[in-house]
């Protein structure tokens, strides 16, 4: 398939799926819960860090979560008690637990204190001259673990310093950022531009990605995520990662793999 077909082919897929109707089977339906910027970013921010395994599972573990904070996430990070506290000690999935969610719970309250957005907490870290969103992700990385913290929760917060695609922070982050009429992801986060986030890459969207010739082999690392995102930024260099939508739903809908 030549460039101009691919594109063609891709910018279909993107039609097809980034709408309305792609929200109430996928994750992001959990954020849409919610009207107000602090309760969008935290129940974005947990429901990206759960991703991974089954949608439907992963929807129903957040949506428990979410229910134990009142389907009030933003007032719970301010002001719970100790006994608000209680009810999160049975929460797990997968591999995240309660030390883990009570952990960043704890970062939440202190951050939220004092910042209105978690914005800045990426955004600070990019300058006009190196607008690069790798330092974004490891300055983030950093803030959240700046204090005292179970060396188990590190894992849950990926970094491409160790060349980790950051599937979920990439994820979010085109949550946050990206801006259209589609209505599917949420464009609040206006410092940090469209065209600077990198592909959430998973196995699924390298396998596709692979298979397409975007990329030359399907590891699911940095250095693939960006080279596919460069790849993708020929199509549209505004909004590169638009055509996340295209190979996630023809590695997940399709099986184009």
């Amino acid at each position: 398939m030549n460039k101009a077909a691919l594109q063609e082919f891709l910018d279909y897929k993107v039609t097809l799926y980034n709408n309305a109707s792609f929200i109430p089977d996928d994750p992001i339906s959990i954020p849409h819960q919610y009207q107000r910027l602090q309760d969008i970013e935290i129940s974005g921010f947990f429901t990206a860090l759960l991703s991974w395994g089954r949608r439907s599972m992963i929807i129903k573990s957040c949506n428990n979560l979410m229910q134990m904070m009142d389907h009030a996430p933003y007032d719970f990070m301010l002001h719970h008690t100790e006994q608000d506290l209680k009810p999160l000690l049975s929460f797990t999935y997968r591999t995240f637990n309660s030390t883990d969610l009570l952990y960043f719970i704890s970062f939440f309250k202190e951050y939220y204190s004092t910042f209105v957005s978690l914005e800045p907490a990426f955004s600070n870290y990019l300058t006009p001259e190196d607008p690069d969103i790798k330092k974004a992700l490891i300055g983030f990385r950093q803030i959240v673990f700046a204090g005292e913290h179970p060396e188990r929760t590190r894992k849950h917060l990926s970094s491409p310093a160790k060349n980790s695609a950051c599937k979920r922070l990439n994820m979010f982050l085109r949550w946050m950022v990206r801006t259209d009429h589609q209505g599917v992801d949420f464009g609040l986060w206006k410092t940090i531009a469209p065209s600077q986030l990198i592909i959430p890459m998973d196995v699924h969207v390298s396998r596709v990605a692979r298979r397409l010739e975007l990329i030359e082999n399907d590891k699911v690392t940095w250095k693939n995520a960006s080279a596919l995102t460069d790849e993708l930024r020929a199509f549209d260099p505004v909004d590169p990662v638009k055509y996340d939508f295209a190979l996630f739903g023809l590695g997940i809908m399709e099986k184009f793999v």
